[in-house]
C-alpha cells in the first residue's frame, strides 16, 4: 500500500506532499492563482506514469540484458471538462543497441507498468473525513 500526505496552509496553492521520508512542493501555475513552486496536480499524474514506465522498462531491458543506454519518457495530460474524458499521449524513445524486435517487445512491457494499468481500469476512490 502507497501512503502519501498533503498538507496546505493559507498560502495558494503551495502544498507539502509527503510519502515516507521523501517531500516536494505541488503548486498552481500562476495563470492559475499560483506561483508556480512545484508541480501542478496534473503534472504529478503525468509524472507518475513516466516514472513508472521507466522504472518497469529499466527493469526489464536489465533483466534481459539489453544494451540500452537511455531511456526517455515524455507524457502529456489533457482533461476536456466538457466532454469529461482525460487524454494520456506517451513517448518511449529508446537509446542503445536494439533491433525492432525488442523494441515492440518493449513498447509491450510499458503497458505492463502498475501505473499504467491503474488508469487504464476502473478505479475507485472513497474519500473519509477525519
Amino acid at each position: 500500500m502507497v501512503n502519501v500526505s498533503a498538507v496546505i496552509n493559507k498560502e495558494p496553492y503551495k502544498t507539502e506532499i509527503a510519502a515516507g521520508n521523501n517531500k516536494l512542493i505541488a503548486d498552481e501555475p500562476t495563470t492559475n492563482g499560483g506561483k508556480g513552486t512545484g508541480f501542478s496536480p496534473g503534472e504529478l499524474l503525468a509524472a507518475s506514469l513516466a516514472a513508472c514506465t521507466s522504472i518497469t522498462l529499466r527493469m526489464y531491458a536489465n533483466r534481459k540484458g539489453w544494451a540500452v543506454e537511455k531511456i526517455e519518457v515524455d507524457v502529456s495530460f489533457e482533461r476536456d471538462e466538457e466532454k469529461n474524458i482525460s487524454n494520456i499521449t506517451r513517448k518511449i524513445h529508446f537509446i542503445g543497441n536494439l533491433d525492432e524486435e525488442k523494441k515492440e517487445r518493449l513498447m509491450e512491457i510499458a503497458n505492463k507498468c502498475p501505473i499504467h494499468k491503474t488508469l487504464s481500469n476502473q478505479i475507485n476512490i472513497t474519500t473519509l473525513a477525519i
